[in-house]
């Protein structure tokens, strides 16, 4: 379909002053995203981003700033009017000269909430495919809630029939309509040039004072022209979150439909419900994931790998057949196939596991590259070190890489063995099959195939003890 003639107005602009914040609603996050950005995404599949125009308001600077990557347009709405205000803002901006693309007026605009972050591309594509089947002037997203009270009421002609009679808020229903199912959504597509036609039209003689685009319903029908409606699949798709109660309400539904989106796909979920999963982590078949772990960001995580309970892995990549013992927190790793972590393990941001590769119990990593077949296995800190294969380190070993000005690099060859205990001073290089003894302090670089020890010399005194109790009986 040739999308150049559809455009979509997303609005973002209102404060959501129910929610006590001071975050703007539309900023609030749910499956690990904000809500506008969940928005955005469904609408990206259906138009290109600079088809897409934001109408920002409350803190704009904030919301553009952190949706602007999209690549969609901003329209800026100073005073927040009402929906048909928001729609009266946009109209001006088109009529600009040199207004943002589309260049030309779309011939249809399609209307989203940028705080009803469950809508799918699919559910906004019926939306539109049925405003070009039916010719419509306008087309409205319905849904039916267990309880309708509160929302405003879409009234169609006949039941079985898409045609509608009117949108009527709630005090507004006569005794005989409080029974009326179908709610009205806030989204619409309309055929722009009737829009702005009756934009200059709307008033705002009405309890708040504002600008509704629902009153362009009414007009068009009075018009005898076409408004339809199609019910969403289900009535979270279309809900948008007043209370933080009912953010956690979506973010909930948000998450159990990542979850099972997975579980589809061939990875075992236990407990999904004790799980936080963000709405961009991809799992391979296969993998096992335990409950209470939280995936979040962008992690990637391949297939017959076992995430076990408790973990928490943020922006990470992990290959095939990786084990992530309990415990263990990983933020921006990368993780090769059959790694084995924790469990407690702490893998800070840039540590790269190779294959096969252990890090095991209360082992911290920061800008730390372990070799294929590397083991860190006890109490260890890695940070700013590149370590090569088939090295061991030994519990509590460390590198000591910042000096309290510069952070410093450690690097330890191939095949390297680091005893127990041992400091590694940074700036160092360890060789490819060296051996540092236990309890050493390493301050110089060691050759290839070298042993290096750096520990004060032991000294053994035979009866001290004995000398030092008798000493004190005679005091």
């Amino acid at each position: 379909m040739d999308t150049s003639n559809f455009a979509i107005a997303i609005m973002a602009a209102g404060k959501g002053t129910r929610l006590k914040s001071k975050r703007p609603k539309v900023l609030h996050e749910i499956g690990g995203s904000p809500l506008l950005l969940h928005v955005i995404a469904a609408a990206k599949k259906i138009v290109p981003a600079d088809h897409i125009f934001c109408i920002i308001g409350h803190e704009s600077d904030r919301v553009k700033a952190a949706v602007e990557h999209t690549g969609v347009q901003f329209v800026l709405q100073p005073e927040q009017r009402g929906t048909g205000h928001a729609l009266q803002v946009l109209k001006a901006d088109f009529e600009l000269s040199g207004a943002p693309l589309p260049k030309h007026l779309p011939k249809h605009l399609l209307v989203l909430s940028g705080d009803v972050p469950l809508i799918r591309s699919e559910t906004i594509t019926a939306v539109r495919d049925l405003h070009l089947s039916e010719r419509a002037a306008m087309t409205i997203l319905t849904a039916v809630p267990a309880d309708p009270t509160g929302y405003g009421r879409v009234l169609r002609q006949t039941p079985s029939g898409p045609e509608v009679t009117a949108i009527v808020e709630q005090k507004s229903l006569t005794p005989d309509q409080l029974s009326a199912p179908e709610i009205n959504s806030g989204i619409y597509c309309f055929e722009t040039k009737e829009l702005f036609q009756k934009l200059d039209a709307l008033d705002t003689n009405n309890p708040h004072g504002e600008f509704y685009l629902t009153d362009v319903a009414a007009m068009l029908v009075a018009e005898g022209k076409r408004v339809v409606a199609i019910k969403a699949e289900s009535v979270d798709e279309v809900l948008g979150a007043n209370t933080i109660a009912e953010m956690m309400h979506l973010d909930a539904a948000m998450r159990l439909a990542t979850a099972r989106r997975l579980m589809a796909a061939g990875v075992t979920i236990f407990r999904p419900e004790t799980c936080i999963i963000d709405a961009e982590v991809t799992i391979g078949p296969d993998t096992v994931v335990e409950p209470y772990v939280q995936l979040l960001g962008k992690t990637t995580i391949g297939s017959e790998s076992r995430i076990r309970s408790y973990s928490v892995i943020q922006n990470s990549k992990l290959g095939d057949n990786v084990t992530v013992r309990n415990g263990c927190i990983l933020d921006t790793a990368e993780i090769a196939d059959n790694a084995v972590l924790g469990p407690y393990a702490h893998l800070r941001p840039e540590s790269r596991i190779g294959d096969g590769a252990h890090v095991g119990n209360f082992v911290e990593t920061k800008k730390a590259t372990l070799g294929k077949g590397s083991k860190a296995n006890h109490l260890n800190y890695l940070g700013d070190t590149v370590i090569g294969a088939g090295v061991n380190i030994g519990a509590g070993a460390i590198t000591c890489n910042y000096d309290g000005v510069h952070k410093h690099l450690t690097t330890i060859g191939d095949g390297a063995f680091v005893g127990s205990d041992s400091t590694l001073v940074a700036p160092v290089t360890i060789g490819a099959g060296a051996y540092i003894a236990a309890g050493s302090s390493i301050t110089e670089d060691v050759p290839d195939g070298a042993l290096a020890l750096g520990r004060a010399r032991q000294v053994t005194k035979p009866g001290w003890v004995a000398a030092k109790k008798a000493a004190k009986k005679d005091c």
